[in-house]
C-alpha cells in the first residue's frame, strides 16, 4: 500500500466516523447545545495543513521500514492476520492512555493539551479540537510505537479507522439508555464517561483517559464511572465559555488552566 493510498483509506474513515457521530448526536441528544464547531472546525484546518506538511502518511512509510528492516515485537513472530491487527489496536490504544495521562501530568504537555478541555460545549467537534502543539509532540511517541510493536500497514489502517470512531462518538452529545450505557461501559468509553473526563472538576477530569477501550482505566486505577442521567459541567476555569481558534492557539503561552 502507498501513503496516498493509506491517506485516501483514512480520511474515509475520518468522514464516516464523523457523519455516524453526528447522526448519533442529533438522533439522541444528551442536552440542547450550541456547540463551538467555527473555532474547532477552524484548528481542525490550522491541524491538517501542519501535520499534511510534517508527516502525511508516515506511519505508513515507517511501518513498512520496521517490516523491511524486521524491527518490532509483530515481525518476530508468525500469528494469523486477525491477530496482528487485534495486537495492534489493542497496544497502540495502550500507548495513546499512556499519552493522554501524561498531558495531564506533566505542566509543559498540559499547556498545549489544555486546548482541547477549553471546549464548554461539549459535543462531536470537540473531538477537532487540538492544539497542533500537541499533535506535533504525539507524533515522534506514535511512530515510535508503531516501530517497537512492529504493527503491519492494515494494522495502523484499522487502528486509525477504529480510534477516529472512537473519538467522535465519546465526544458526541449523546444520550444512551442506562441499561445499554452500562453495559457498553464494560467494553468501551461511552460519551458519559468520557463527559466526566471533561468536567471542570479536577477529580473528575483526572479519570478515563482512554478512547476506545475502558479496560485500561480499570486495570490502571483511573475509571470513574458515569451516566447519561449525570449533568457534567465543561470547559476549564478561569476561561471565557467562548474561545475562538486563535484565542485557543494562543492558550500555552497564556498560562495553565485547571480547577482544583
Amino acid at each position: 500500500m502507498t501513503e496516498i493510498h493509506f491517506q485516501i483509506v483514512k480520511s474515509a474513515g475520518f468522514v464516516a466516523a464523523l457523519c455516524l457521530a453526528v447522526v448519533l448526536q442529533r438522533w439522541r441528544p444528551h442536552e440542547a447545545l450550541g456547540g463551538s464547531w467555527r473555532t474547532n472546525a477552524g484548528l481542525w484546518a490550522v491541524n491538517v495543513a501542519v501535520l499534511g506538511l510534517v508527516c502525511g502518511g508516515c506511519a505508513c512509510a515507517v511501518s513498512i521500514w520496521a517490516d523491511r528492516e524486521g524491527l518490532g515485537l509483530l515481525n518476530q513472530v508468525s500469528f494469523p492476520l486477525w491477530a496482528l491487527i487485534a495486537i495492534s489496536v489493542l497496544g497502540l490504544d495502550l500507548v495513546s492512555y499512556f499519552w493522554h495521562r501524561a498531558n495531564h501530568r506533566v505542566p509543559l504537555l498540559w499547556r498545549f493539551h489544555q486546548a482541547h478541555h477549553s471546549d464548554s460545549q461539549y459535543t462531536v467537534t470537540t473531538a477537532l479540537r487540538f492544539h497542533p502543539g500537541e499533535l506535533l509532540l504525539a507524533l515522534p511517541v506514535r511512530l515510535f510505537a508503531v516501530v517497537m510493536l512492529g504493527v503491519p500497514v492494515v494494522g495502523i489502517i484499522v487502528f486509525e479507522v477504529v480510534f477516529a470512531f472512537a473519538n467522535f462518538w465519546e465526544h458526541g452529545n449523546i444520550g444512551l439508555p442506562s441499561s445499554l450505557e452500562h453495559a457498553l461501559g464494560y467494553v468501551i468509553i461511552t460519551p458519559a464517561l468520557h463527559r466526566r473526563h471533561h468536567s471542570v472538576q479536577a477529580r473528575l477530569l483526572d479519570s478515563n483517559y482512554g478512547t476506545i477501550f475502558s479496560l485500561w482505566d480499570r486495570l490502571l486505577g483511573s475509571f470513574g464511572d458515569s451516566r447519561s442521567t449525570v449533568s457534567v459541567e465543561t470547559g476549564l476555569p478561569g476561561l471565557p465559555s467562548s474561545l475562538g481558534t486563535m484565542a485557543v492557539l494562543a492558550l500555552p503561552a497564556r498560562g495553565r488552566f485547571r480547577g482544583e
